[in-house]
Formats: structure tokens, sequence, C-alpha cells
């Protein structure tokens, strides 16, 4: 009796999961017959977040709910192939997506979007907006970066530092080389670095350098303790600083110190680690392939990154102790840099969404009056 109950169980599991699927792909048709009946819609920019906390709006915010919230994002729009559903503002012409955290689902999710056929996103802007941990020899709590150069911190090999040669700095290194830093740099990356464009970044940051950004007492007592680390003792700011992205969640000075190496490694000198963050090499790869189809323009790509915590403990702290404080309270700015990220992200998507005569056919540079 007991196999049988067994049995039924199995069987009337899959029988739901049959039905889910059937109803999922039943909205996806649904949805494709709809656009095909239809002209796609044209999108000037779309929003990229990588998580929310609870609900859309009227809760504890995540990384998307300053957008539907504020820019606004009013209208929902079904997304089963997708993380999470779609915010669409049709007066402005921009769309928002929530990808998921972590490089694979960033990639589907932005794969997904991009193949969609209610949407046409050939001219589209992508603003990658989310939170992240910041170097704190680049950059304070609560402060914006724009990346030019985002470096994925998972492709290689690697070796415990404990069996490594006694004069390597790093266990970490390139798939193709046989010991860290070997030069010269892979020509053939597979996606481990990008270089986004360099006149559209400076724009960006020119557009957005002056927007203010929020500072409080409890930012003040914490940026106090980076003693020797000028820049992490500064009021919240916007900058221009590279992205290293990556699946793990690592803390420390060392390596802290891996990851400056790793991106002046990967971009020839040029880049300069400042944020931490997990998914944007995979986004990055998506629009890649989109490109490749005609279905997108990775040029358009922009990466802001903000600042919830710094990447490695001050002076006088253990990295185990630090990252245990981050646990126990939350990221140290994490309201702070959710604000930052729409602050400083719509400043430039508004100038996009205003001036679309002009950006839909060509990209915007730096020292162009819009």
């Amino acid at each position: 009796m007991g196999t049988g109950v067994r049995r039924y169980g199995v069987i009337g599991d899959i029988a739901l999961r049959v039905a889910f699927v059937a109803s999922v792909l039943a909205v996806a048709l649904t949805i494709a017959g709809t656009a095909s009946a239809a002209e796609p819609i044209p999108i000037k920019v779309v929003v990229v977040t990588m998580f929310e906390i609870g609900e859309d709006t009227g809760d504890t915010p995540g990384e998307f709910q300053n957008w539907v919230e504020k820019f606004p994002l009013p209208e929902t729009l079904p997304f089963p192939q997708g993380y999470r559903h779609l915010r669409y503002n049709p007066e402005k012409g921009v769309l928002g997506i929530v990808t998921g955290v972590g490089t694979a689902r960033s990639a589907s999710s932005i794969m997904a979007l991009g193949m969609d056929p209610r949407f046409d996103l050939t001219k589209a802007y992508w603003l990658v907006a989310g939170i992240a941990g910041v170097n704190p020899q680049m950059g304070s709590l609560g402060s914006a970066a724009w990346a030019e150069w985002v470096v994925d911190a998972d492709l290689g090999h690697e070796i415990d530092p404990r069996e490594m040669p006694a004069d390597w700095p790093t266990g970490h290194f390139p798939l193709s080389k046989n010991k860290p830093y070997e030069e010269p740099v892979p020509a053939d990356t597979g996606g481990a670095v990008y270089h986004l464009d360099p006149g559209l970044v400076a724009w960006a940051y020119g557009v957005s350098r002056d927007v203010k950004l929020d500072d409080s007492e409890a930012l003040q007592k914490l940026r106090a303790h980076y003693d020797g680390y000028p820049e992490a003792q500064r009021p919240p700011f916007v900058f221009r600083g590279d992205d290293l992205s990556g699946e793990n969640f690592w803390h420390g000075k060392l390596m802290n110190d891996w990851a400056v190496s790793w991106v002046q490694y990967w971009t020839g000198g040029a880049g300069h680690f400042a944020m931490t963050a997990m998914e944007d090499t995979g986004t990055l790869q998506a629009l890649t392939f989109l490109s490749h189809a005609g279905r997108a323009d990775v040029r358009r790509a922009l990466v802001l990154r903000t600042a919830s915590n710094y990447s490695m403990q001050y002076p006088g702290e253990t990295a185990a102790e630090s990252l245990a404080h981050e646990h126990a309270g939350g990221y140290s700015a994490f309201i702070p840099s959710l604000v930052a990220a729409y602050r400083v992200g719509s400043r430039v998507v508004d100038e996009i969404a205003t001036h679309w005569d002009l950006d839909a056919d060509r990209i915007p540079t730096i020292g162009e009056a819009q």
C-alpha cells in the first residue's frame, strides 16, 4: 500500500508539473500571437535591475521599486519566460526588468527579453542599475560609479592557495594560461572582459556627475573607520570606476587586492576596480549575442553600480568580522545605495527619452549638447 501511495504521489506531481508547463506555454503563445498581430513596441531604454524583495510597490524596496514608483513604470506586462514580470512606461518608452540574482539568471532573462516579439529593442539603450560592494580605494558608501570596463571574476583556472607555488600571488589565473597574470592577455576572452562605449560612458557621467546623493550620520561614522583611504571617507559622490562581475560574494583586503590586479590585467592597465557585482557579464554576454542577431545593440549598454557596502574591512578589523557586521545589520548603505541607483540612473534615462529625436539614431558622447 505504501508503494502504491508513493507511486500515485509521483504521478500526481508529474501531472501538476505538466499542467504548470502547459499554462506557461499558453501564456507565452498568447503573447506571441498578440505580438504577431501588432507592430512591436519600440523601446527607448531598458532599465535592468537584479532583485526585488517583495512586491513592486508599497513594501521594503529592492532595486526595482524606486523605478516602478517614482519614474514611474505604471504598466505591468507578463513575462513568463523570465524571472519576474516587466513594468513599462508607454509615454516615455521605458521598460523595466528584474533579471534575478547571478550571471545565469541575468543572461537568461536578458536573452528572453531580447527575443520577445512584443518589443523592438534595436535602438534601445540598456541601463544596468544596481547595488554593489565598493573598493575603498575608489569610493565611499552610497556613492555611484559608471563603469567603462566590466571584467568577469569567475572564468579561469584555480588552484587552492595551500597547493599553489610559493611565489604565486594567487591561485586564480586565465583558462589558457599556466600561471597568474601571464602575458600576453588572451585574445579570445570568451566573455572575460567587456569594454563599454567610452563616449557613451563619459556622456552618462557628465550628465549625472552633479546629482546630489544622500548622506547621514550613520554613513559618516562608518566612513571614519577607513583611515588611510581618503576616497572611502568622502561623502557619497558620482564617479567613474570599473566593475568586477562574479557569482561569489567575496570580501576582505586580500581579495580586494586580487580584484584590483585582475581588472588591471584584463584591461591592459586601463581599468580600475571600483565595484564588485554579480550579474553584469551575464547581461553583457546576452546583449552581445542579441546584437549578432540584430535584435539589440550592445554599444548602447551602460552599467551603473552604487555602494551598499565596502568590499573589505577597515584597518584594525578582520575580514570575517567585517562580513559578519554586514550580515547582522544588512548592507551598511542598503537604502542609500538603492536611492542613488535610481537618482543617478533616472537622470540619464530621462535625458535619452527626452531627446529621442537625437539619441535614436546616434549614440551620445561627451561634449554634445542635448
